[in-house]
């Protein structure tokens, strides 16, 4: 029966998952994750947090409403590979100009269906994220198992997807200057500024302290991005310089970049958490957000303790920290996507909060 497949999955624990290709051809080592989103898979191949990573949707059929030109969140996809279920060729959404198929093509995106999904999840959940070659059928195990152990996943990541230059998003009626600092920024995130009168500077990950202030901008945003967070010492470095000065707000490797230039610590996850259904606790209000979420590393409670940042939010699943904030430097931050693309949209208000900070500093700009 294995002979009627053509690509599988070695994971670096001997496991073997066979199924069909599509996308793009070759080899390819990466770290394999799950997302438990039941739609966005185009936001999800788009997002630059995927950078390196074989994705596996947990539900079960994908390329069903095909490719938007309006729902990518970046221009060139970093995603490594995307394994599902039942993957559909042929789209039915009015507004589809491509098939998903024809899109990773284009990107050098590997993809491989009819893989048993559930399986495969189970695996990731119990073992954790792991490392995993995806290949030909018929490529033999004890081969494929050499070449993951050999493989190094790269750590430069955040310096492959961040912009690299400067370049501006205008808004409609401009009432603030927010200077975005772009580690893998998913699209949707300037968006949502914009619609509150905000024009966005984006600049580069390595961007200094000193080029930053010297645009003199009422906000500084951090935002999400690929990868452990250690690896950009230079940003945090940057926002250690930049703490205090305007509000500030990060999501997603932005709070981890915030809580690391407060002296607090980061943590890999065991299989992270990914998809639109996770319940984060507001502890400020004492309400539940279905939050949207994509990433490996979490804040350490202990070292947070001696930082000046307090806990705001709380995931229920797993206790880990999902929101900080100082208010005498008027910088918080939080783990989660309140942008929401794919995702709920319970978490808007933090755009809001953050332009509420910019209007106390009473700065305006024509």
């Amino acid at each position: 029966m294995v002979m009627n497949f053509n690509r599988k999955i070695i994971l670096e624990n001997g496991q073997e998952y066979y199924g069909y290709a599509f996308g793009a051809a070759g080899d390819k080592v990466l770290e394999v994750v799950f997302n438990t989103s039941m739609v966005g898979y185009q936001e999800i191949l788009s997002d630059p947090s995927y950078t390196d990573q074989a994705v596996v949707m947990t539900y079960p059929l994908i390329g069903n409403y095909g490719m938007a030109e309006d729902d990518y969140e970046s221009a060139q996809p970093g995603i490594g590979a995307l394994i599902v279920r039942e993957y559909n060729d042929e789209p039915s959404n009015f507004r589809s100009v491509a098939t998903l198929d024809s899109v990773m093509k284009k990107y050098g995106i590997a993809g491989i269906q009819g893989v048993d999904t559930r399986r495969l999840n189970r695996a990731i959940r119990d073992f954790g994220s792991c490392r995993a070659l995806v290949t030909k059928a018929a490529m033999p195990l004890e081969e494929g198992l050499r070449i993951v152990k050999e493989s190094q996943l790269p750590a430069d990541a955040v310096s492959r997807v961040s912009c690299k230059s400067l370049w501006v998003s205008h808004a409609e009626q401009e009432r603030f200057h927010v200077v975005a600092i772009d580690c893998g920024m998913k699209q949707n995130i300037v968006r949502s500024l914009n619609r509150r009168g905000c024009k966005v500077i984006v600049v580069p990950w390595n961007t200094s302290a000193e080029e930053i202030k010297a645009l003199h901008p009422d906000g500084i945003f951090i935002s999400n991005g690929p990868g452990d967070p250690t690896d950009v010492p230079q940003t945090i470095e940057t926002i250690r310089q930049l703490l205090g000065i305007v509000p500030l707000f990060g999501i997603c490797l932005g709070h981890q970049i915030i809580s690391l230039a407060y002296g607090a610590k980061t943590y890999k996850l065991k299989f992270g958490h990914r998809g639109g259904n996770h319940p984060v606790k507001n502890l400020d209000t004492g309400k539940i957000e279905i939050t949207s979420q994509n990433h490996s590393y979490a804040v350490d409670k202990n070292s947070l303790a001696r930082t000046p940042l307090a806990i705001t939010h709380v995931n229920l699943l797993d206790h880990t920290i999902e929101g900080v904030i100082c208010e005498k430097d008027r910088v918080f931050s939080v783990q989660y996507h309140p942008e929401s693309a794919p995702g709920p949209q319970d978490s808007g208000y933090l755009f809001d909060r953050f332009i509420w900070l910019m209007e106390k500093e009473g700065k305006r700009h024509a």
